[in-house]
């Protein structure tokens, strides 16, 4: 008998062993759920009524439509184009240069014109000047206005570079009005008419 009581004493350490197991084995789960569920859920009642109340703003506030993004690009490649005109020259500017060269020439040879230099060559020039000013200034002001607000990367990127482009043509532009790099070309006086 003493046999059986071992057995019987053994047998159910090994089953008190066996329930200690299997109770600490769901209770470490539960306790691990416990913590998931606490770190995702905020920890008082405030921040559940900040984070309700910041959906609410964002649902109010207007979401940045695809079209401001696309305006936005748009405007800053115009700038940047703009910017590019003025520091290379335009055909418009061009254009009128030949215009205020053909309004010389009729000058001349109706005897109007003082300085030939002056309406063949000057003229022109400054009105060169002029029109690629304006196109300096309209890049500078497109670019301003694009980076009045916070845009994409690319976006800010190219409409910085519209600006600086913008800022270039109009040194240029005054330069050439100002004749700063290279002054109006002279008639030597032994050569003049008359002299």
């Amino acid at each position: 008998m003493g046999t059986t009581r071992t057995t019987d004493t053994t047998d159910s350490t090994a089953t008190t062993e066996k329930r200690t197991d299997d109770e600490t084995v769901p209770a470490q789960a539960v306790a691990t759920e416990k913590e998931t569920d606490a770190a995702a859920v905020p920890e008082d009642a405030e921040d559940i009524e900040g984070a309700d109340q910041g959906q609410e703003l964002d649902q109010d506030a207007p979401a940045p439509p695809g079209t401001a993004g696309v305006a936005a690009g748009a405007g800053a490649v115009v700038a940047a184009g703009l910017g590019l005109a003025s520091v290379t020259g335009t055909w418009l500017g061009t254009l009128m240069a030949e215009r205020q060269t053909l309004m010389g020439q009729i000058n001349l040879q109706a005897g109007k014109a003082t300085d030939q230099i002056s309406a063949m060559y000057g003229t022109p020039w400054h009105t060169t000047a002029l029109v690629n000013g304006v196109f300096a200034v309209l890049a500078a002001l497109v670019a301003a206005v694009v980076l009045t607000r916070p845009r994409a990367t690319w976006v800010r990127a190219v409409a910085w570079g519209g600006l600086a482009l913008g800022v270039l043509g109009l040194l240029i532009s005054a330069g050439m009005y100002l004749d700063l790099f290279g002054s109006m070309p002279t008639i030597p006086k032994g050569t003049r008419p008359g002299a």
